[in-house]
């Protein structure tokens, strides 16, 4: 059966950083950041990333590896999370691994296909056309992958069209195969899914604390450092909108209204995503909720 893994799941702003920290003082725990933005350097504020000072001294893994214009794939971190697991494991403690990327923890515990190698020209044919148009060809020749992806995301639009010209089947029903399944651990998973009305006035209320605390200004050093503003984690919600204000294409007031619609928009694919992952064991509430922490608490007591 292998050790414990507990995944922590559910859409942006649902709690899972708070609760993961209560878990893992409870149970001995480390932290394994399952986000795929969390993983660059600098972007704090637009990510809420827990601050080293109130990590209550838990290591935390898989932040802050990598610059904002270096290229980091599922595979990669597939490759680095199993060996953070290894080490967790060697410490005798429980790993908790806890983020909305789907996808990353997805390639974690089943692997990723093999997929076709890219096609240079399929590829130049696609680029060519809108990005929205690239989104509406996807719903036509593969629903599942198309209410995951963001109709903004060109790139995995585009490689989930490749792999479907190229392979006949569709991308999602390429990932129900599991190809380098996880061994030695596990895998207990608890998904948070508050009512939905509390987690868009948690929404609004992130979103208006991440402008009012800098994210702004985070968002100017980090191009004043260098970065371009295409860097693939500035096209991020939260970061997207700062870079078109400074731009000066959006005012203060649209960037946060375009901001709190795509997290919406985000939670509501991030459920779809995860509706979909077998053995989840579900949550109605917030992962700050005393109510909620005892009642995962409990149904953990029986694996950990």
């Amino acid at each position: 059966m292998g050790i414990p893994l507990i995944a922590i799941i559910g859409p942006t702003a649902s709690g899972k950083s708070d609760l993961s920290l209560c878990l893992a003082l409870q149970f001995q725990g480390e932290v394994v950041n399952c986000d795929s933005i969390q993983i660059y350097k600098f972007l704090e504020i637009g990510t809420s990333k827990v601050p080293r000072e109130e990590q209550c001294g838990i290591p935390h893994h898989l932040m802050d590896l990598f610059d904002p214009n270096q290229r980091f794939t599922a595979g990669q971190y597939m490759f680095e999370g199993r060996k953070v697991l290894n080490e967790i494991k060697s410490r005798g403690s429980l790993p908790l691994v806890v983020g909305g990327t789907g996808l990353y923890l997805r390639a974690l515990l089943n692997g990723l296909f093999e997929g076709p190698a890219q096609s240079e020209s399929l590829r130049a044919r696609l680029q060519k056309r809108k990005v929205s148009h690239l989104h509406q060809l996807l719903k036509k020749v593969d629903r599942d992958s198309a209410q995951r992806i963001s109709p903004r995301d060109q790139p995995k639009i585009i490689r989930a069209l490749e792999v479907f010209f190229l392979t006949s089947k569709t991308l999602s029903s390429h990932f129900e195969t599991p190809t380098q399944k996880l061994e030695d651990f596990q895998p207990i998973k608890v998904g948070l899914n508050p009512p939905r009305d509390k987690l868009y006035d948690r929404i609004e209320e992130r979103v208006d604390h991440m402008f009012s605390v800098g994210l702004i200004e985070e968002v100017k050093s980090i191009l004043n450092k260098g970065f371009s503003s295409n860097c693939k984690p500035l096209q991020s919600i939260g970061y997207a909108q700062s870079v078109s204000f400074l731009k000066g294409i959006m005012s203060l007031s649209e960037a946060i209204t375009s901001t709190k619609q795509a997290t919406r928009k985000y939670a509501k694919r991030q459920l779809t995503w995860f509706r979909k992952e077998s053995e989840v064991t579900w949550f109605n509430g917030f992962g700050h909720e005393e109510k909620i922490r005892n009642q995962i608490k409990d149904h953990l007591r029986e694996f950990v």
